[in-house]
């Protein structure tokens, strides 16, 4: 499903770009952060501490995004966020699961500014795309971990954020982002079949 997920939206960016929206502007965006996953109960697991818990995952996001309409008022953008967490830690008391995975995720969305030309700038974001879980090849404790160590997905997204102006041309960026997705191989059942992965970060915007 990822490769069709994909194939839409470089279809959907190039009709954007051919129909030659209203003003011509463009950004660049850098994000670090952190992303929050909740912990999550283990079904048939017996004793003490029968939960999966989540670390809080270094994580970096580049962005490209194209104006395609401004209102004055209000704006409306194009944007691709990348979403890439290299080390998401786990534990778990029995020795079943992977140290952690790697993570990345592509949604195109449409993001939506209030006062896209003041000094500071609200915005909303919705969009969707794919994402993969890369699982470590070791288990927590030691050994080999003999489930599987690739999980492509389908991803909603939906982000909420300010923007405040330093520069013509540069921006400050805090947002938060919910990258609704599926969940990653880990050897156990936890009865669910998609996760919110809350990215939390702020960066730099360079408009062109």
């Amino acid at each position: 499903m990822a490769p069709k997920f994909f194939g839409i939206a470089v279809l959907v960016a190039i009709t954007i770009f051919a129909t030659g929206a209203v003003a011509q502007e463009n950004e660049l965006t850098g994000i670090i952060g952190r992303t929050f996953i909740s912990d999550q109960g283990v079904i048939g697991a017996i004793g003490t501490d029968t939960v999966l818990h989540s670390g809080n995952g270094l994580t970096f996001e580049v962005n490209y995004g194209h104006r395609i309409w401004n209102g004055g008022l209000a704006a409306l953008t194009f944007e691709v966020p990348f979403v890439f967490n290299p080390d998401e830690d786990l534990h778990f008391k029995h020795n079943v699961i992977p140290e952690g995975y790697a993570s990345y995720f592509i949604t195109p969305s449409v993001r939506a500014n209030l006062f896209p030309s003041s000094g500071l700038s609200p915005w909303i974001s919705f969009g969707g795309g794919f994402g993969h879980f890369s699982e470590k090849s070791e288990l927590e404790f030691g050994g080999a971990n003999q489930g599987d160590t690739g999980t492509n997905t389908g991803v909603l997204q939906m982000g909420v954020g300010l923007d405040v102006k330093i520069l013509k041309t540069l921006s400050l960026r805090g947002q938060l982002r919910d990258f609704y997705s599926g969940v990653p191989q880990l050897n156990i059942d936890t009865g669910k079949s998609r996760q919110h992965n809350l990215f939390v970060g702020g960066g730099v915007v360079w408009h062109f």
